[in-house]
């Protein structure tokens, strides 16, 4: 069972609760229809993404096999047949399809802007697995945007707006994940002597610049959104306050990054770094008295 859930990088699901951003900023997390709604879209987003996990190993299967880490992966380690990967990865797909034209009967609406979203979603990662992947900066825009769609599906299902400024936080946070990723392979990359088509037009150097900068903008984002006019008045003034907790996040990423060089994905950095995620449950605390606990 391992294998398989290895597969469908079940751990990396964690990505699709970005689904439930616009529930939770705007104060519906207790409305069972919304939730419902929002839990629908985290379940197609994540078959989704599965879907595209296992057709991006199927595709890199050759590089897999080479690279140190990858080659552990059970397309490449031949754990899974390709065949095998093939029918689930239909099964998958067929699931997911059934899944968003079951939201449209269930919730009594044609949500459209949602399943435009997902498709959406899912054939920007086609382009982006046989050939986006390979052209630099492109790629990792690419990834940002994912994140964004995420968050767009979760206000489409529900029909709650969003904030631009949470829109370009998503973007730019995003961003930071993608560029510390491509910075992780350079370094093993440089280790073990192999490199791979994805990594052309990216070295170490630039992405430090990159990443310094996408931190920042980062900063600046989510700043502006603890100002704005809209968050301001819904939210407790304090809730500027929070931004305490997004500087020492972002810094200790940085340090581990950059001091520490650690070389792991940025999800494999928040899994493991008890500071980002003791900071992560005060922010998550913070916002949570800030918008359902206030007087």
């Amino acid at each position: 069972m391992k294998k398989y859930f290895k597969l469908l990088r079940v751990e990396q699901w964690v990505k699709n609760l970005f689904v439930f951003v616009p529930l939770f900023f705007s104060g519906n997390i207790t409305n069972i229809d919304l939730l419902t709604k929002s839990i629908f879209a985290f379940i197609i987003f994540s078959l989704a993404a599965s879907s595209v996990y296992i057709l991006n190993d199927y595709n890199d299967i050759e590089a897999d096999k080479k690279h140190p880490e990858k080659r552990r992966r059970p397309l490449a380690s031949g754990a899974i047949s390709k065949a095998k990967a093939v029918g689930i990865l239909t099964g998958l797909l067929i699931t997911d399809i059934a899944l968003v034209f079951a939201a449209q009967f269930y919730f009594h609406q044609f949500l459209w802007k949602f399943a435009i979203i997902v498709a959406g979603y899912f054939v920007m990662n086609l382009a982006y697995t046989f050939k986006l992947k390979h052209v630099p900066i492109v790629d990792i825009f690419i990834i940002a945007i994912g994140f964004v769609l995420r968050v767009l599906a979760g206000g489409y299902i529900t029909g709650i707006s969003i904030s631009q400024w949470a829109i370009l936080l998503t973007f730019v946070l995003a961003l930071v994940l993608a560029i510390g990723k491509r910075r992780g392979e350079l370094i093993n990359a440089q280790v073990s002597g192999k490199t791979r088509r994805s990594l052309d037009g990216y070295n170490v150097q630039f992405a430090d610049i990159a990443l310094s900068i996408s931190v920042a903008l980062a900063i600046v984002c989510y700043l502006m959104f603890t100002l704005s006019p809209e968050i301001q008045a819904r939210l407790h003034s304090a809730v500027f306050y929070t931004v305490i907790f997004v500087v020492f996040a972002f810094l200790r990423y940085l340090q581990q990054t950059l001091v520490y060089n650690r070389t792991e994905s940025p999800t494999k950095i928040v899994y493991r770094d008890r500071y980002i995620q003791i900071t992560l449950i005060l922010w998550v605390a913070a916002f949570l008295i800030l918008i359902y606990f206030k007087k």
